[in-house]
């Protein structure tokens, strides 16, 4: 199902605009991977929450239990092992603060097109 259909149905508060993925770390690292695509990019219809792979269970090497595809962002800004959604109107509060783990590193926050 692509994702804008679970964002129709997620009964959005009105001043939602962006949506973190947080993700597990597989190397036990304190550096928690999170990504705050906007509203207008998790609403396109490349953008997918894959958890199957050529019809079977999506393996761990490629991110399971859930992964999220944004086709028109460099594949840094598709996490892996997601463990929690949420949508939110300022992402500045969270962690560092610029909306990615790699921003909060000094890269850019929009990458695609």
């Amino acid at each position: 199902m692509p994702s804008h259909h679970v964002l129709g149905l997620a009964g959005l508060a009105p001043g939602a605009r962006y949506v973190m993925f947080f993700c597990a770390d597989p190397m036990g690292s304190s550096n928690f991977y999170y990504e705050s695509p906007d509203l207008s990019m998790a609403r396109h219809p490349q953008t997918i929450l894959a958890y199957r792979l050529k019809g079977h269970p999506l393996p761990v090497a490629n991110g399971a239990p859930l992964r999220l595809r944004v086709e028109r962002q460099p594949g840094d800004h598709m996490p892996k092992y997601l463990m929690h959604i949420q949508v939110v109107d300022d992402y500045r509060r969270f962690r560092g603060g610029h909306g990615g783990y790699r921003e909060d590193q000094g890269y850019a926050w929009y990458a695609g097109n």
